[in-house]
């Protein structure tokens, strides 16, 4: 597997709205850890350290 890098997310606006809307509410504090925890469910969705090394790069360069 590979890092998909183009656009992929169906109604990209849409999940935008809803990770907005997740941020409601929440300190700086909370909506840092709320991103943390997201970030490590995705990461253990992907599964592959490989693609996961190459999203770290990707991220670091964007």
């Amino acid at each position: 597997m590979s890092l998909n890098l183009n656009p992929n997310i169906p109604d990209p606006d849409g999940f935008y709205d809803s990770l907005v809307q997740a941020h409601e509410g929440l300190s700086k504090t909370q909506s840092d850890a709320y991103n943390a925890r997201l970030i490590l469910v995705l990461a253990n969705h992907i599964g592959d350290r490989a693609v996961l090394a190459d999203a770290l790069k990707a991220a670091h360069h964007a």
